[in-house]
């Protein structure tokens, strides 16, 4: 013992660290250093004993790591904790909680800055010779001492200071320009032999002379230190964090660094697994090499589009945008390398290490070394990182897109909680729409479409001639619609377009777009795209409203002031719906002679000739001469036996921009249209005709008695067949053709643009063709309604046939009387034996004729009858309630209901639907 209590406390020490980590003195060297430097600190920092401030510095790192919920529950038990008596020490508990709290990894948590003061490093070749020391019985150091040894150690030692300023009690003046005080002085010579463990053994022998032969103490001055050839690992061969820096600044621009290096199988970045580095900088590492490969990605993506002419304005735009990134990203790396500014040792022989004095919040004052470290490298890059990563996903995202496509998607990546985030893609996005938007004012205020790499989503066929403009040359291209575009505010850009151009390629206007609408600022600079994008639903759609609502009104009223648009119209319905009646009435008037010869002894000569007879003789006369000249006769197709009826066609001529709403599809459904109505027109015309001849001929058969059975059964038909093509006139001229024209003429009133008339015509040709019964669901009706209209042509025949041979009886009969009553005036006998007998017989005959008749005009009454139940049962199940109408009207007697079991179980299943209905 009492050799142990000799030994100095500095040999005691350097036994202890030999005997824990079982190495030689040599060895133990660092070691014992830094437990000198444990012991020798008597760090005791003065703070403020509130509780208030403590908690609420604790709430304050809670809400920093956004843990709300944490803050709030830890409010409630602090509150409750003060309501109990069980503490008295609360805040000394938790400013405990609060110091154990932080991440001692961390610059600039409190216990790295603490374990800074004794975290110095020294030189790589301290030695382990032992030190010697004044006073054996204490190691630690009083505030005079411990001021002279830093002073000491500046003045005459070769290496840097140890960067630690006095901790407690009076604070020394800076070590850069203050002078010693004399207590100072006066302990140099004691406390030299202290700070002998700072010094290298390779230092010079003035620092390792005694106090009194050293240099005399003067103002301090910061000492140089020179620089070894650089090492990038320890004695260990652990790689330092410094070179781990300068590889990680070469990652980030894509460059291969000395331990972090691309691999090419896995597709990153990664350590060599020989590398010795321990797991934290490692991970660290990896974190930050990823900006690397996000900044590879982009820059692959930028180098292979730039220069892809057929990527078009918009992906050159993107590709500006992205460079633009990258170049503010390249900004930031220059900085970076000018803090680690790695200088050869023959081009900078000494620099001065660089101390920055810091202050934390309990007034303790230190000094931390400015250099580059991998934690503050993770902090700064944390911004890029974000930025570099959703440039990477936009280009992931934007691969194989073009055009209005590629502006959907950055938009689509702009919908987003992160502000930050969102304004980076909303600058990308302001940048990639200009050229769009330059396109769009282009196009809506001079008809201009520039598109080269078919970018914009209005598309243009140069294949298309000029009377098909209109329909097919223009058109959407729907994915190319930008998503900030709605497809209502694509569909104007369109029609005002496409408008201007049919102003001036069909209308032949010759007037300046100007003057049609006046241009508003077009988007020159990305800064007016952005302001437009950030307001769509304002300006932009103003803009558009405006350009739309200008161009298509002037166009209608140059289709109707100068090209007779509504008038035109209005001939379709009067002459090819036969609207015109007593234009109609007579035509068929004067045609009938000519209609009824074969269909091909006509000429369409003499028919013209007639239709112009029919023209001057009736009101048509006082239509716009430029109407009258477009009506033409046409005949159809002659098949065999067909007679002029059946190929007499009324046509109407149209051309230039009438042509658009005039299409040769809509005037083929004219023509359907015209053939139905004309047919239906001729029944009509035939009945009056059989109406007619049965009142002519009443009086003159009474004298025959035996034919009155006849004549009442073709009363009775005639009658029948008058009531269906009644309420088929009804039902056709009211229903559908003057309720449709209607709906079109209010329409055409209420149309903005061409295109809303065009859709309105159609819609009501489509609804005439269906419900005149032309349509492919309406194919079996159309069958029944031709084949009663062939039976009223039987009829009619069967009709004149009887009424011939009647009429010829009764003149032969009255030839006879009146021969009679000549021979009886003369005096002599009216008739011989041999004429009476020949009257008789001629008149039996007649009489053997009538049976035939009567069965002929029954197998017709049965035919005609069964044809109109099969109609009525076909009504009754059609979908079209007009034509289920139709069905109660054509039967309002149940006359056919009483024949047709099929009938009457429908007729009740659909009465049945009404009543439910109700």
């Amino acid at each position: 013992m009492a050799t142990l209590d000799q030994k100095s406390p500095n040999v005691l020490l350097q036994s202890l660290c030999c005997r824990i980590t079982g190495k030689s003195e040599a060895e133990v060297a660092h070691q014992f250093q830094y437990a000198v430097r444990v012991i020798g600190n008597n760090y005791a920092p003065t703070f403020e004993r509130d509780e208030f401030l403590v908690s609420e510095k604790i709430k304050k790192e809670l809400v920093k790591q956004r843990r709300e919920a944490d803050a709030a529950l830890f409010s409630e038990l602090h509150r409750k904790l003060q309501t109990q008596g069980v503490l008295k020490h609360r805040w000394a508990v938790l400013y405990l909680l609060l110091i154990l709290s932080e991440d001692p990894r961390k610059p600039s948590s409190r216990v790295g800055n603490y374990g800074g003061l004794f975290a110095q490093a020294l030189p790589r070749d301290a030695h382990s010779t032992p030190f010697y020391c004044t006073r054996p019985q204490s190691l630690s150091l009083g505030h005079g001492e411990r001021t002279a040894a830093l002073v000491g150690s500046v003045g005459t030692s070769g290496i840097s200071s140890l960067g630690v300023y006095t901790l407690n009690g009076p604070t020394p003046q800076s070590l850069l320009g203050g002078q010693v005080p004399p207590s100072a002085a006066g302990a140099a010579p004691t406390l030299g032999s202290r700070l002998a463990w700072a010094l290298p053994i390779s230092s010079s022998p003035s620092a390792l002379a005694p106090p009194s032969a050293r240099l005399p103490l003067g103002p301090p001055v910061p000492t140089a230190r020179v620089i070894r050839p650089r090492q990038d690992a320890d004695l260990t061969g652990e790689v330092h964090e410094a070179a781990l820096v300068r590889d990680i600044l070469y990652v980030f621009q894509g460059i291969d660094g000395k331990f972090i290096k691309m691999n090419v199988q896995e597709n990153c970045y990664k350590i060599d697994s020989k590398v010795v580095l321990c797991k934290s900088l490692r991970d660290t590492s990896s974190r930050l090499a990823e900006l690397g490969w996000l900044h590879n990605k982009v820059r692959k993506y930028t180098d292979a589009r730039s220069l892809d002419r057929a990527f078009g304005l918009v992906g050159q735009s993107f590709c500006a945008a992205l460079h633009q990134e990258l170049k503010e990203y390249y900004r930031l790396l220059s900085v970076l390398h000018s803090q680690v500014n790695p200088l050869r040792e023959e081009e900078a022989p000494q620099v001065h290490r660089v101390f920055l004095q810091v202050e934390d919040e309990h007034g303790v004052t230190m000094c931390t070394e400015s250099s580059l470290t991998l934690r503050r490298l993770l902090v700064w890059m944390y911004d890029p990182k974000v930025r570099l990563k959703t440039l990477a996903a936009l280009v992931d995202f934007c691969q194989g897109r073009k055009g209005g496509e590629l502006a959907s998607a950055v938009h689509a990546y702009g919908k987003t909680g992160d502000p930050q985030m969102r304004a980076l893609v909303q600058h990308i996005l302001c940048l990639v729409s200009h050229p769009i938007l330059n396109f769009l004012y282009r196009w809506i205020y001079d008809g201009e479409l520039e598109d080269t790499y078919h970018e914009f989503f209005v598309a243009s066929d140069p294949n298309v001639k000029t009377d098909r403009l209109w329909h097919d040359k223009y058109s959407l291209r729907k994915s190319m619609i930008p998503s900030f575009i709605t497809m209502d505010q694509a569909r104007k850009v369109l029609l005002i377009g496409k408008s201007i151009n049919f102003l001036h390629q069909v209308c032949h206007d010759r007037t300046p777009p100007g003057k049609i609408t006046p241009a508003s600022k077009p988007a020159d600079t990305p800064k007016d795209a952005a302001e437009l994008l950030s307001d769509l639903e304002g300006a932009f759609q103003e803009k558009i409203d405006a350009a739309y609502f200008d161009t298509s009104k002037y166009l209608l009223d140059v289709l109707n002031r100068n090209y007779l648009l509504l008038e035109h119209l209005q001939a379709m319905r009067r002459y090819l719906l036969l609207g015109q009646g007593d234009f109609i009435r007579h035509l068929m008037d004067l045609l009938k002679p000519e209609l009824a010869r074969p269909a091909t002894t006509l000429y369409q000569h003499n028919l013209t000739g007639i239709l112009e007879t029919a023209i001057r003789a009736t009101n048509a006369q006082y239509d716009n001469a430029e109407i009258l000249k477009r009506l033409d006769v046409r005949l159809l197709e002659v098949s065999p036996g067909d007679t002029g009826w059946d190929v007499f066609s009324l046509d109407y001529h149209v051309d230039g921009p009438i042509a658009t709403v005039f299409t040769r599809e809509c005037m083929g459904h004219y023509l359907r249209v015209f053939n139905f109505l004309w047919r239906a027109k001729r029944m009509e015309y035939t009945l009056t005709d059989i109406w007619k001849g049965q009142m002519c001929n009443a009086k003159l058969l009474k004298t025959m008695p035996e034919l009155s059975g006849v004549l009442h059964q073709c009363h009775i038909l005639a009658s029948e067949m008058v009531h269906f093509i009644h309420q088929m006139q009804y039902y056709i001229t009211f229903e559908v053709l003057e309720c449709s024209r209607d709906e079109l003429w209010n329409k055409v009133q209420q149309a903005q643009d061409l295109d809303h008339i065009i859709a309105a015509h159609e819609v009501f040709l489509d609804t005439i063709i269906s419900r005149c019964l032309l349509d492919n669901n309406s194919r079996s009706l159309l069958n029944q309604l031709r084949a009663i209209f062939d039976q009223i042509i039987e009829f009619q025949n069967a009709q004149d046939s009887l009424y011939r041979s009647a009429l010829e009886e009764l003149a032969l009969r009255l030839q006879y009387e009146e021969k009679k009553r000549q021979r009886e005036e003369e005096g002599e006998w009216g008739v011989t034996a041999e004429q009476e007998a020949e009257e008789k017989r001629r008149v039996q005959e007649f009489q053997g004729t009538i049976p035939k008749m009567r069965s002929q005009l029954q197998i017709l009454t049965h035919f005609y009858q069964s044809i109109v139940q099969q109609f009525l049962v076909l009504l009754t199940t059609s979908p079209d309630e007009s034509l289920r109408f139709l069905s109660f009207r054509l039967d309002f007697n149940e006359h056919y209901r009483a024949r047709e079991p099929r009938l009457r179980a429908s007729i009740g299943a659909t009465r049945g639907r009404r009543l439910s209905y109700i």
